[in-house]
């Protein structure tokens, strides 16, 4: 039983999903928990984890056919929840391999686009990238300015892209840009004259994970390139929706790890001859953060049934995203401060994981975003101008 359950939540789940979170957790304190604070000390992503990240289902998990294992929305949110409890650079893999690139093929792809690359990635033996943020454009995409022209039947894009997510390791990119018909999705393979991909450091989060500035130098593509079946910016806000809900769950496993290692360290920790943990400040503390996890699971467990169900609406997403990563981060601080100055080391996770969250709280839409799209929700006003 998790530490932080107060309300028996797993009462909740069915013995499928019990299943499927019981082998996530144990391949993440096997293979990701003992070798994260060297990872992210020298800010490498762990490449080697790949292969078993498609052995495990996890790539593409909540699509189907093609090689995807066609799970259910909630029992990709569990698995996001127990890698993030990792590190949100590994749940960050999974997302953009998953809910935004794959996505992106699986949802406005041609046949032939989908054959080519999604049991691949489903396998982890291509990586992708999905190419919408720029310099100048990040919580409005339809300032983009990269384009893509006609050239006889082929297309050739020009622009810049930032903070793109696996980008100069992928060997595919989803990139959209704006056409003389609107904004369009374009498969772009890596090794493509004109594509280059820089990353971005240092950082001071998401220090296991790869981010990037990318060059699209009048990159030349065939017709076949382009994603057929979506024109506008409904095709990568249909992605970012994926990737939003797989956050909501996501935030909550960095913030019930952060909350272990503090239980766990309170218990431990001797102060004026008995431990922290007998002290009603640390209680106090103990049990705001308890409650936070267990209401954000909650929340997060019911919008993983109503997108089951197809009831999902968009702001409903943005409660979950913009709640669940403001109450993470919070949690992750205060757990710090029981810790003391040992918290500022890599021997303990909430500042790791605080850190990271500064990351997830940004992207996928800032809370401004999502607060305006609630916003927009309650009043009837759109309020981004």
């Amino acid at each position: 039983m998790d530490p932080a359950d107060l309300i028996s939540f797993d009462s909740l789940l069915s013995d499928d999903e019990l299943a499927l979170r019981g082998r996530v957790r144990e391949f993440v304190g096997a293979e990701i928990k003992p070798n994260i604070a060297r990872w992210y000390e020298e800010a490498r992503f762990p490449f080697e984890l790949v292969p078993e990240l498609g052995r495990l289902g996890l790539l593409g998990m909540h699509l189907s056919g093609y090689g995807c294992a066609g799970r259910s929305a909630v029992e990709y949110g569990l698995a996001a929840a127990e890698l993030e409890a990792g590190d949100s650079g590994l749940r960050t893999f999974v997302s953009v391999q998953g809910s935004l690139a794959m996505s992106a093929i699986s949802k406005h792809g041609s046949e032939e686009q989908k054959r080519e690359w999604l049991p691949r990635m489903a396998a982890g033996e291509a990586i992708g990238c999905f190419g919408l943020t720029e310099p100048t454009a990040g919580s409005d995409p339809s300032s983009m300015r990269t384009f893509a022209r006609r050239d006889g039947s082929d297309w050739v894009l020009s622009g810049a892209k930032r903070w793109i997510g696996l980008a100069s390791v992928a060997h595919v990119a989803v990139v959209w840009a704006q056409t003389d018909d609107g904004v369009r999705g374009f498969v772009v393979p890596t090794s493509t004259p004109g594509y280059t991909a820089t990353p971005i450091g240092p950082k001071l989060s998401m220090r296991a994970s790869i981010q990037c500035d990318v060059g699209l130098d009048d990159v030349r593509l065939p017709a076949e390139a382009v994603l057929p079946e979506v024109v506008g910016l409904r095709g990568p806000f249909s992605c970012l929706n994926e990737a939003r809900y797989g956050i909501a769950w996501g935030a909550m496993g960095a913030a019930r790890d952060a909350f272990e290692d503090a239980l766990a360290y309170s218990k431990e920790r001797l102060q004026f001859g008995k431990p922290l943990a007998g002290y009603q400040l640390t209680q106090q503390k103990l049990v705001d953060m308890a409650l936070e996890i267990n209401k954000g699971f909650l929340l997060a467990l019911h919008l993983g049934r109503l997108k089951d169900a197809g009831k999902l609406q968009p702001h409903q997403i943005s409660v979950g995203k913009l709640n669940n990563c403001r109450e993470a981060i919070g949690i992750c601080r205060e757990a710090r401060t029981i810790l003391g100055g040992n918290g500022i080391t890599l021997d303990h996770s909430p500042l790791r994981h605080a850190n990271n969250l500064e990351s997830v709280r940004t992207y996928e839409g800032t809370d401004e975003v999502h607060a305006l799209i609630l916003g927009q929700q309650l009043t009837g006003e759109a309020a981004f101008r």
